[in-house]
């Protein structure tokens, strides 16, 4: 269900399959799912249960085995290794556990990066940049290496690196798995604040404290849906 929203996700009986010389194992089984334009959805569960997985394939960070993914009303199996590479740097943003900062760039620096393999001019890389860290109140900080930063202020250094590209859709793996809890609270603010002006999140999470800032939570379990709840 996508609350009536235009289909910005749509995967029809998504299936991966991981094999080694002696072991298959099934990650996602006949995974069906539809996420509206605007939406906020949470994807929860036990570690090893597929969560990881599926939002990979979502960032076009992996592929399917079997079934569809339409990704804005394209076919992402037509889609050259090229254009996918193009759609990940225009299109989606990434928030990761670990938050993956380079330790010898500024804050500043930092943001920067994907702005740069785009191609874009410097003016407007440095306008982008000052925005997004004022998003997340970060720009006082922008002169700063990661490692002059805690925990928290680096997540939202990742963040903010991510809405620079001006994404279609954030896709969140684990963003409060490093931090304390008042971090986690801090980043979980910032991302609800992010849907409420219309950016399209999918988290994945096991910290259930977490999953009542979404708008929908989907359950996984062995690498299927088992449970979907609006809140």
């Amino acid at each position: 269900m996508n609350n009536g929203s235009p289909s910005l996700i749509g995967l029809e009986n998504i299936t991966k399959v991981f094999q080694t010389d002696e072991v298959e194992t099934h990650a996602l089984a006949g995974i069906h799912l539809e996420v509206g334009r605007g939406e906020f959805v949470a994807i929860s569960g036990p570690s090893g249960c597929g969560k990881s997985t599926l939002l990979a394939i979502l960032g076009l960070l992996d592929s399917p085995t079997e079934g569809r993914y339409h990704l804005n009303g394209r076919e992402v199996a037509e889609l050259g290794l090229e254009e996918r590479a193009r759609i990940r740097n225009r299109e989606v943003g990434f928030i990761f556990q670990s938050f993956n900062l380079i330790g010898d760039l500024s804050v500043h620096e930092n943001v920067e990066l994907p702005l740069v393999y785009r191609g874009l001019r410097p003016a407007e890389r440095k306008s982008r940049v000052i925005d997004a860290l004022e998003k997340v109140d970060m720009s006082h900080r922008r002169k700063h290496l990661p490692s002059q930063l805690s925990g928290g202020q680096q997540q939202r250094v990742a963040v903010a690196r991510a809405l620079a590209g001006y994404p279609e859709i954030l896709l969140a793996d684990e963003p409060t798995g490093n931090l304390d809890s008042k971090n986690g609270e801090i980043v979980m603010d910032l991302l609800q604040k992010l849907n409420d002006e219309g950016t399209t999140i999918c988290m994945v999470t096991h910290d259930d404290r977490y999953t009542k800032s979404a708008r929908r939570v989907i359950s996984l379990f062995d690498g299927q849906i088992v449970d979907e709840t609006a809140i």
